[in-house]
């Protein structure tokens, strides 16, 4: 315990300021973080981070985290990022020829998803901050904050019916629930307290599907991890594990975040 509320000390120190500042050096850290992602996903499937079809996948993941609004010596390539991403699968499938099925079919599908999942993930990390600002990335850092911490308290007090044993065997029914209400709970008091926009029955609605699909990211980390038989998805954060460990829900809802602000 005492190792994990140091690192969450140091991370937030960093993590913090640079997400207030904006701008270039949060699409970096966010180019960093997807990155690392990256390189955690390849290293479950056994995957060398320098070889080709490695290679590919970090170029088609910082194509996807492009800024819908980059400067004008990227703005062809995040325009037309499905071509890209077209063009990275034909050149992984030619390369499954090139080695005679070393590498297979199920890698090329494999690399496609983690950039996709990664890439597009962070990507909304960088489009919520710029074009909705610092008040919605926040609120969809408490959100997540608050479902962990419901789920995990009143899954502990007063948890009886496992949620999904097979995938994670200590995530209760009562949990789940617990989470979503204590998001709702957050939700109101930041509507309150910050006079966003949205009114009051959309903020409650928002609340309740980030804390749905938060839920259901942390439960797609977990099935990642039991299919490839590892703990954490990396070490780089003592006693919490790597970046998708911590990230895990946050990718799940900041395509969808972004989606419901622009309705």
């Amino acid at each position: 315990m005492k190792q994990r509320i140091i690192t969450a000390i140091v991370a937030l120190a960093v993590f913090v300021p640079i997400v207030m500042i904006g701008g270039m050096p949060f699409t970096a850290l966010m180019y960093l973080l997807a990155t690392i992602g990256v390189v955690e996903l390849l290293n479950m499937k056994k995957i060398k981070p320098l070889s080709f079809p490695s290679i590919i996948s970090f170029l088609l993941t910082w194509v996807f985290l492009l800024p819908n609004s980059s400067d004008v010596a990227f703005q062809m390539v995040s325009e037309h990022k499905v071509e890209v991403a077209l063009f990275a699968t034909l050149l992984l499938l030619m390369y499954t020829v090139v080695v005679k099925n070393v590498f297979t079919f199920d890698g090329v599908g494999f690399l496609l998803l983690t950039t996709i999942y990664v890439g597009l993930g962070f990507h909304y990390f960088i489009e919520v901050r710029a074009e909705h600002g610092l008040t919605y990335l926040f609120f969809a850092f408490l959100l997540i904050w608050a479902t962990d911490s419901g789920a995990y308290f009143i899954g502990r007090a007063m948890g009886k019916r496992k949620l999904w044993p097979e995938i994670s065997p200590n995530k209760t029914i009562e949990g789940f629930v617990g989470g979503v209400v204590c998001a709702l709970v957050v939700a109101v008091i930041f509507k309150v307290t910050s006079g966003i926009e949205q009114s009051m029955g959309a903020v409650l609605l928002i609340g309740i599907i980030i804390s749905l699909f938060g839920q259901m990211g942390d439960l797609v980390q977990s099935a990642f991890k039991r299919h490839y038989g590892v703990k954490d998805s990396g070490k780089l954060l003592p006693g919490h594990g790597g970046i998708l460990d911590r990230f895990d829900s946050l990718l799940f809802i900041m395509p969808i975040l972004a989606f419901l602000l622009s309705l």
